[in-house]
């Protein structure tokens, strides 16, 4: 997984945090930028430390995950992006609770980062090949970028929450769903090529 696959990941990732964000911004009647970086420290955290939590735990089945490597990872990134799907087209409205304490965001930040576990587990299969270095040294790069791509997020989120209320809620975790899913399908494409895929699929081979 390069640079721009990473960043695409990273991006989609966040979503969750992201539409939490906007509605957090949204409960909250006054909004500075210590309650934009509080969230942006809580999301962006645990979003970055859960994908090395995943990768750690992973790395100690990589003799059984390299063998269905494109396939597990697929299947995590698939599972993730339709689940994001489902909430985005939900006519369920989230509760989400107002106040920026410690308990409050340690609850959302989990919540929304489970998702990274998983995918840091795809990092075994498909390993990350940014730096000229070793796979954990890649793969704590690859977290750190993650980490800086939902603070971000997820500041702006809380802003754009107090300002356009949950207008992009939906929209944002349709996106997010969307990308994740484009990338579970391309790592299968390199990996066996169109034609290959077609004739896996019908041998069962």
């Amino acid at each position: 997984m390069g640079l721009i696959e990473l960043m695409m990941l990273a991006v989609g990732l966040s979503m969750d945090a992201f539409a939490v964000s906007i509605c957090k911004g949204l409960s909250t009647k006054k909004i500075t930028m210590k309650e934009c970086a509080i969230c942006g420290v809580w999301f962006g955290g645990f979003q970055g430390l859960m994908p090395f939590i995943g990768f750690l735990v992973g790395s100690r089945f990589e003799f059984i995950i390299n063998r269905i490597a494109p396939w597990l990872a697929f299947f995590l990134l698939a599972v993730i992006g339709i689940n994001m799907l489902k909430e985005a087209f939900s006519k369920e409205e989230e509760e989400i609770e107002a106040g920026f304490g410690i308990k409050t965001m340690f609850m959302m930040a989990v919540a929304t980062s489970i998702d990274a576990l998983a995918v840091g587990i795809t990092f075994v299969a498909v390993p990350v090949k940014i730096l000229n270095a070793s796979g954990l040294i890649n793969t704590a790069v690859a977290c750190v970028l993650i980490l800086i791509t939902t603070f971000l997020i997820s500041a702006a989120g809380v802003r754009i929450g107090s300002v356009f209320g949950t207008k992009y809620k939906s929209g944002a975790e349709a996106a997010g769903g969307i990308v994740l899913l484009l990338i579970g399908i391309k790592i299968l494409l390199e990996h066996y090529g169109v034609i290959a895929l077609v004739l896996s699929m019908l041998t069962g081979r």
